[in-house]
């Protein structure tokens, strides 16, 4: 038997909304109701929904403001707006603000079912699909950074900044978070793009020939030697080297390396000959350089030298408003490459790709969705689809502190603030994570973490 569809009904206007309740649910469809724009926010959150039929004028939270923040938190939601107020202005604000469509009341019930259907027959992913595309300029796109959120918008901004000088920059981040992609794009977007861009990971390699490998040998210098070798910093002379992993090199290879960096010369293993080399260095690790520093397994004066320009990737978590964009270049991507016809994810799917946490960040996403692509039949991803493991740990409830972890007799205030300081930690202290989960804008979070003290 096929899943009931489910909409969420949102109405000030309580005879209007009874009236629509019993019309969807004659039709087939499951109903839930909401009398005001905040509780459809919190609502869509809380429950995967199949479409939203909502009102736009509405006492504490307009249906345009619903709309975007519904919006915002699952772009594969389809939204059919409704008014009174037969407006071409506002009708054009909430299609650009990603309405499915838009209808005027008394509603003709034909238009109303027919609109609805072709929204969940998901007609509208087409327009958003080619969004998606669009979102990133030019400049990026083709190195696949996809991203359109606050943090990831600023690191755009800054490899902007950066990529056309000839500054050092050390990229930090867990593992997974696409580090070498922003390494690529400042490369390719910077005056060395048409030389060469060397990566060479530092954890793969032991001390003997981690030194090889950057500085070439001369033929007889070891074991095995059987004849001279160009080292990587001789690869990418006049282009970008790429050490990755930075923070797993020796300590005797990173006084090397610290010469190099200084010098811009070098000679091979069991070699005389100084070389001279033209390479801008890029380093990239995931652990915290400075901690290693204070355990004596990295060098200070090397770390200044790698870190004149730090750039920070953000683990997925923390900006989760990325996922759909990357779950579409990642369905797109697979789907060709498997000959499949794949258009899109159903709300429901969308829902629990957003709930899931992503420990192994990006690189963990892309793995999904390429099994995902590999087994699914239908021409829209749909829960069932979605590996094991996400669907076991992305649940539905909204992080917080339960009834049973607060003692009895608690002051409103305290359970608030015990609410919000849970959330933030879950959020790793990010506010508008924390702000989205609790269903309150970041300005009102901030007042209420400094209501409590929590921050000046």
């Amino acid at each position: 038997m096929s899943r009931k569809n489910t909409i969420l009904v949102v109405d000030d206007d309580k005879g209007h909304r009874t009236m629509l309740k019993t019309l969807l649910s004659g039709w087939g469809y499951g109903v839930t109701e909401a009398d005001d724009g905040s509780i459809a926010i919190q609502t869509a959150r809380e429950d995967p929904f199949d479409l939203v039929l909502m009102d736009i004028r509405m006492i504490k939270v307009s249906g345009l403001e619903a709309l975007s923040q519904i919006k915002a938190y699952n772009p594969a939601i389809p939204i059919i707006i409704m008014t009174a107020y037969s407006s071409v202005e506002t009708a054009v604000e909430a299609l650009k603000k990603g309405a499915y469509d838009y209808l005027t009341k008394p509603l003709d019930f034909d238009e109303l079912r027919l609109t609805m259907e072709r929204a969940m027959d998901h007609t509208h992913l087409k327009e958003e699909n080619r969004l998606l595309r669009a979102s990133l300029g030019e400049k990026f796109d083709r190195r696949n950074i996809i991203g359109n959120s606050s943090g990831m918008i600023y690191l755009f901004e800054t490899i902007a900044q950066v990529a056309p000088s000839e500054v050092t920059v050390l990229i930090t981040g867990e593992s997974g978070t696409g580090k070498e992609l922003i390494a690529g794009a400042i490369h390719y977007n910077s005056e060395r793009k048409d030389g060469p861009f060397v990566k060479v990971n530092c954890a793969a390699l032991t001390e003997t020939l981690l030194e090889s490998e950057l500085f070439g040998h001369e033929k007889g210098s070891f074991t095995g030697a059987h004849r001279r070798k160009e080292g990587q910093f001789s690869l990418a002379n006049g282009g970008t080297l790429l050490l990755d992993e930075v923070s797993e090199m020796p300590l005797s290879m990173q006084v090397k390396l610290l010469r190099v960096i200084q010098e811009r010369e070098f000679t091979r293993v069991g070699g005389e000959e100084v070389i001279r080399v033209d390479v801008r260095i890029i380093a990239a690790t995931n652990k915290d350089l400075t901690a290693e520093i204070a355990t004596g397994r990295f060098r200070e004066d090397l770390f200044y030298r790698l870190n004149v320009v730090p750039l920070n990737m953000p683990p997925l978590r923390e900006r989760k408003d990325d996922i759909p964009l990357l779950a579409q270049h990642f369905l797109k991507s697979f789907a060709e490459k498997n000959r499949k016809t794949i258009k899109g994810f159903t709300p429901q799917a969308m829902d629990r790709l957003l709930r899931y946490d992503w420990p192994g960040n990006v690189r963990e996403l892309m793995n999904a969705i390429e099994r995902t692509v590999v087994l699914s039949r239908a021409d829209y991803v749909d829960e069932p689809d979605l590996p094991p493991l996400i669907l076991e740990h992305a649940g539905t409830q909204i992080p917080g502190p339960k009834p049973q972890d607060l003692p009895a007799d608690l002051p409103l205030e305290e359970v608030e603030k015990a609410s919000i300081l849970k959330t933030l930690g879950s959020a790793g202290g990010n506010k508008s994570e924390a702000a989205r989960r609790l269903g309150i804008t970041r300005k009102t979070l901030h007042k209420k973490l400094k209501k409590y003290g929590v921050m000046p």
